[in-house]
Formats: C-alpha cells, structure tokens, sequence
C-alpha cells in the first residue's frame, strides 16, 4: 500500500485495491476501527475518482458494512448494505458474485436486528444462486448455507437448523480441512443452537473444540477468541461447573 501511494498516487485503482486488502486483514484480525478508517478512505476516494458504481466502490461499501456489523452498528450497516445491494443488482446484475456477497451481508445485518423473515428470504436466495453458479461444495455456498442455518436456528426451526449445520460443517472438513478458519463458525453457531434447546453437553464439546482453535488460529486476545471463552463459560455455569465458568471469565478479563 505505502509503496503503490508513493509510485502510483494514493488514488490510483492499484493503490485503493491495496488499500481494501488492507482494511480486509484488519478486520479479519477483529482491529474494527482500523478496518473502518481504511474502507471509509477506499468508498470515498473511489466514489470522486471512479464513480459511485464502480466495483471498487461496491465492494468497499459492502466491506464498510460488514465492519459496522461487527461493531455493533446496526442502523449504520443496514443503510450501506441496502445501497450497496441495490446498486451491485442494478449495475452488476442478481447472480454477480459481488451481488450475492451484498446480500449476504444484508441477511446478516437483519439477523442482528432480529428481523428473521427479510434474513431468511435473502439467505435463501444466496443459497440457491450460489449453488446454481458455484456448486453445493464451494466454500461461499457452505458460508451461505450456514447463514441460513443461524436464521432457521433463530426462528425455533431446529430440525431444518441442524440439517444444515451438521451438512455444512462436514463438507467444510472434508473439502477444506478440520484446521480451516471456516471451521469456527460451523462449531460456534450449532453450539449456540444447542445451548439455546438446553442440550449443554453437546455445545460444550463444540465450544470447547472451537476456543482450542480460536487460541491456535486467531490468537489468545482475539475479539473471536474472548467471545468463545465467554460462550464456553455459561454453557460450564449451565451444567453448574461454576469454578470452571469463573476460571474463563476472569482469563477474559485478564485479556
């Protein structure tokens, strides 16, 4: 990025797509803030240099959503994420892969807020197309499944929630490996299903598994890290293994 600012300008298409993998890697490694900065800098700069349309500026609108997805910023992300979606329909059409990334984002935004029925209806159409372009196998349609899982899990729909955990989670490990980063969400999420129907056991082996590998992947001070150190936690209060519930809650807050 600094290198492509100095040769190319700092509003060169190089120099905005370095930018962007920039703020991608901050918010992969849970940095919000820094993730934000960059992505705001990337949407503006293409917006007066290539135009509100271009796919540079599509994608970091939907990577400035995501990031206020996961900053809690609700009102903010659904804003971005309709804009973003309509325009990527509109200029890119319904099956581009970038249209469907903007409505997955959406479908996310709208679980966050509880509003199930409009996730729902955009998760069942990502599932669909992605299948149709990328095959049930690829990596975005197993994504896009296990979001559609997470809505049905949040509607009381455990049968058809755990039919598609259970299917995604295994074809994640036999197409891209147990140690895939995709791997924590296919562990994390049925385990929250779990502890939501009272099966504690069978969400304390995921989560246990899932915050070994969370330490490993991501690191111990990850927000994913804390997050699932806090999960494990109430699921050890659940099955009245207080010791071990406060043991991960004072880790955290050591951390």
């Amino acid at each position: 990025m600094e290198t492509s600012k100095k040769k190319l300008r700092a509003d060169h298409p190089d120099t905005l797509s370095s930018m962007a993998n920039l703020a991608s890697t901050y918010r992969n490694q849970g940095r919000w803030d820094a993730a934000e900065e960059l992505f705001v800098r990337v949407m503006e700069t293409s917006k007066k240099k290539l135009g509100a349309d271009h796919p540079y500026t599509l994608s970091s609108m939907g990577g400035l959503a995501e990031t206020y997805n996961n900053q809690g910023r609700w009102d903010a992300a659904e804003e971005l994420g309709v804009q973003a979606m309509e325009t990527c329909k509109k200029v890119l059409g319904p099956e581009n892969p970038d249209t469907l990334s903007s409505m997955n984002n959406l479908a996310l935004t709208y679980r966050n807020q509880g509003r199930w029925n409009q996730a729902e209806e955009l998760d069942v159409q990502v599932v669909e197309a992605r299948k149709m372009l990328l095959g049930a196998e690829h990596p975005d349609t197993l994504t896009s499944m296990n979001n559609l899982a997470v809505t049905y899990s949040n509607q009381g729909r455990w049968d058809e929630a755990e039919e598609l955990f259970v299917q995604a989670m295994e074809t994640r490990k036999r197409v891209l490996g147990a140690e895939h980063p995709d791997m924590l969400n296919s562990m994390n999420n049925p385990a929250v299903m779990y502890g939501n129907q009272g099966r504690w056991d069978e969400a304390e082996e995921l989560q246990a598994k899932e915050l070994e590998m969370c330490k490993r992947i991501l690191g111990t001070e990850h927000p994913s890290t804390l997050t699932g150190m806090n999960n494990l936690a109430h699921t050890c209060k659940e099955l009245g293994r207080d010791a071990d519930a406060v043991k991960l809650i004072e880790e955290c807050i050591l951390l």
